[in-house]
């Protein structure tokens, strides 16, 4: 569902500047080339919109607060990295790699990558190589319906670890990034699946919700409002020491979770990085670096 929707506002987006281009080229070429880079304009004023707000929301934080050039340097990150995943990767490419479930066991530990909101398996691409050369069976889930409820998407979760499973012979690593952390916890919750995963890593999932919640209208979304009363029922029904099983990486420069510390779990592991953006970290070479280490210690 994603793919299609993203597709077609690419392509929508694609055609309208060509025709604009091609109308008004002969009348005004300035014109014509300052209306056809409209969306890029639009684009790059919601996404510094997204920064000054988190920077303005983590002034009272407890994480360290970013300093105006990593800003600067985070937003740059998220424009180039935003236009990779949304306009290529995830509408035109998600399908480019399967997932791997070799016949034979490799002795490695498998993993199972569950995506964020309003996202596909298309995100975690360049992951798949890496974690294929290095012997880790893998299944990228796609949580459908894109904007339904994150409890909807616990047997999507349940079958890929399943299926790495029955591969491995281990209990996996779930690799998740931002909502998809949620749609794992509420995969345990409703499973009791906690001697079922060996180790769960988030990269800036809302576990307290987030500031931006608020504005939401998918059903989804609104579950991850700040400190709203799906994250507050999630982390009230969960047992003692189950957060045990996370590491959290989080940053003082995401853009969609903020404050920042709002991507910690009360008892978890956590893992903070400097200067890196909300779909950046999940390509940012210390943190995909610190992932696989773990990955592999399984």
């Amino acid at each position: 569902m994603i793919a299609r929707w993203q597709r077609a506002f690419v392509l929508f987006t694609l055609a309208a500047m060509a025709g604009w281009l091609a109308w008004q080229w002969p009348q005004s070429p300035g014109r014509a080339v300052l209306g056809a880079a409209l969306p890029l304009g639009i684009y790059l004023l919601v996404m510094a919109l997204e920064f000054a707000l988190m920077h303005a929301a983590n002034r009272r934080d407890a994480a360290p607060r970013a300093r105006l050039p990593q800003v600067l340097a985070a937003w740059w990150a998220e424009v180039r990295t935003g236009l990779a995943v949304f306009c290529w990767r995830q509408p035109f490419r998600h399908r480019a790699l399967p997932d791997w479930l070799p016949a034979q066991p490799t002795g490695r530990r498998g993993v199972v990558l569950v995506h964020g909101f309003m996202c596909n398996r298309g995100l975690w691409l360049p992951w798949l190589p890496l974690l294929r050369e290095r012997g880790h069976a893998h299944v990228a889930v796609n949580l459908e319906p894109a904007m339904g409820s994150i409890d909807a998407y616990a047997n999507i979760i349940e079958d890929a670890v399943r299926q790495v499973t029955a591969a491995t012979g281990q209990a996996p690593v779930l690799l998740c990034h931002s909502m998809g952390g949620l749609a794992v916890r509420a995969w345990l919750r409703a499973h009791q699946a906690d001697g079922r995963v060996h180790r769960v890593l988030t990269l800036g999932t809302p576990h307290g919700g987030t500031w931006l919640g608020r504005f939401s209208r998918a059903v989804n979304g609104r579950q991850m409002s700040l400190a709203g009363d799906w994250v507050v029922a999630l982390q009230r029904a969960e047992p003692a020491g189950r957060a045990a099983l996370f590491t959290c990486w989080y940053s003082n420069c995401d853009n969609i979770v903020f404050p920042a510390t709002t991507a910690a779990l009360a008892g978890a592991e956590h893992r903070f990085v400097e200067g890196v953006a909300h779909v950046q970290m999940a390509f940012d070479p210390g943190v995909v670096r610190g992932c696989l280490e773990e990955i592999g210690r399984g």
